[in-house]
């Protein structure tokens, strides 16, 4: 009994393979034949209705999201680290050598130009100013003497001898003038005004002449000296504007106006040394503060797209625009990048619908869709898409062709 079970196993096997190998034989045919008829008729409606899907899906438009390409500004930051000093800065010297008999210095004051600080003992310049003019006094009487007896006819009084007394009259008279001077710088003044710095010079020193007594500094405005880097250069001629901040003054941004700028670059840093001017009318800013400068520049209107709607191959970069329904790639230029957008350079007009979503599934010529457009696309012979007759789909012709198949003949 087990050997016929195995026996009829085998041959079943075998039947099997035979009808998967070579189909089903001719008597099974003739038996059987209108089944096999309407199998066959199944078979072609799945084949046309397979052919018919992958036509439909072969001319099927890619879905994308588009939006107008804009024009914007890039605005571009610099920040940089400087260190303030006054508009007017003056370092007070002695001119002459004594002693101090006076002094006015209050640290941290406010004077005036002309203000008197130091005065030295001058006692000896005073007296050396009485004989100067005591003897000019003097060649001045000996000249109108010799003008009055030449004019009288007296031969002793030559020419020769009334030029060397006016001679003489002049030199008098120009060492008066030197006296005064060195009286004069007995007392030290203020050549700006401003606010004075410490000192330490008090009455009965002895100062040298070029000793310094005090600093005096113009702080109505400050200048801020700072570095930037060499790609700035070309932005220094078109903006003129700075704004600075301090931790002295923790949330106030204060504005300023570029006024200077070194003709060169630093050899080894590569930067440029710049000034610029604030103004500080409170005084509430002092010199040797340390700022936070920025500059902002804001460039011509450019291009932007969102940075999804750049794609890249090995040409290099690009985005894709909706040409009347078809996709068409534009190589663009990344000028400048920041958060999501990027500005480019590219032929584009603006205003032209550019596929912002979507784009890596593009390829050149394809149709798309925008979101939100239930409308057929049609392509440019006319026809809609699925690739059947208008009006009619590809399962209502293979349907057709079924029922031709299975009407009698």
């Amino acid at each position: 009994m087990r050997m016929f079970l195995t026996l009829i196993t085998a041959v079943g096997i075998l039947m099997g393979a035979y009808v998967l190998t070579f189909g089903i034989p001719a008597l099974a045919t003739a038996l059987f034949g209108v089944e096999v008829e309407n199998s066959d008729a199944a078979d072609a409606l799945r084949g046309d209705a397979l052919g018919a899907g992958r036509g439909r899906r072969g001319s099927t438009s890619t879905t994308v999201v588009t939006a107008p390409l804009t024009m914007m500004p890039y605005e571009s930051t610099l920040n940089a680290v400087g260190s303030a000093e006054a508009l007017r800065s003056v370092s007070v010297l002695s001119d002459a050598a004594g002693e101090v008999i006076e002094a006015h210095l209050p640290s941290n004051g406010e004077i005036e130009a002309g203000d008197v600080l130091v005065t030295l003992d001058a006692r000896t310049e005073t007296l050396n100013l009485e004989i100067a003019q005591a003897e000019l006094e003097q060649a001045r009487d000996t000249v109108n003497r010799y003008a009055r007896l030449q004019a009288n006819g007296n031969s002793t009084i030559t020419a020769v001898t009334l030029s060397d007394a006016v001679v003489a009259q002049r030199l008098a008279q120009a060492n008066v003038g030197l006296m005064e001077v060195a009286l004069d710088d007995r007392t030290i003044r203020a050549p700006i005004s401003g606010r004075l710095g410490l000192s330490d010079v008090e009455v009965g020193d002895v100062l040298a002449a070029g000793a310094e007594i005090v600093t005096i500094d113009d702080a109505d405005a400050l200048l801020v000296s700072f570095e930037l880097p060499e790609r700035a250069i070309g932005m220094l001629s078109e903006v003129d504007t700075v704004l600075a901040s301090t931790p002295s003054f923790t949330g106030r941004v204060f504005d300023g106006n570029i006024v200077a700028f070194d003709s060169r670059l630093d050899s080894v840093t590569r930067s440029v040394t710049v000034e610029a001017r604030i103004e500080n009318p409170g005084g509430v800013l002092w010199p040797g503060m340390t700022f936070e400068v920025r500059i902002i520049h804001e460039s011509a209107p450019m291009a932007a797209v969102p940075s999804t709607a750049i794609t890249w191959s090995r040409e290099g970069s690009k985005v894709w625009i909706d040409a009347d329904g078809i996709a068409e790639p534009v190589p663009v230029t990344i000028l400048f990048r920041r958060d999501e957008l990027v500005w480019i350079d590219a032929d584009v007009a603006e205003g032209t619908l550019v596929v912002t979503e979507g784009a890596q599934k593009l390829r050149e010529g394809a149709r798309i869709a925008t979101v939100g457009d239930d409308a057929p696309k049609r392509s440019r012979d006319g026809e809609e898409d699925g690739g059947g007759a208008p009006g009619r789909s590809p399962a209502a012709d293979a349907n057709s062709e079924t029922e031709q198949s299975q009407a009698p003949t």
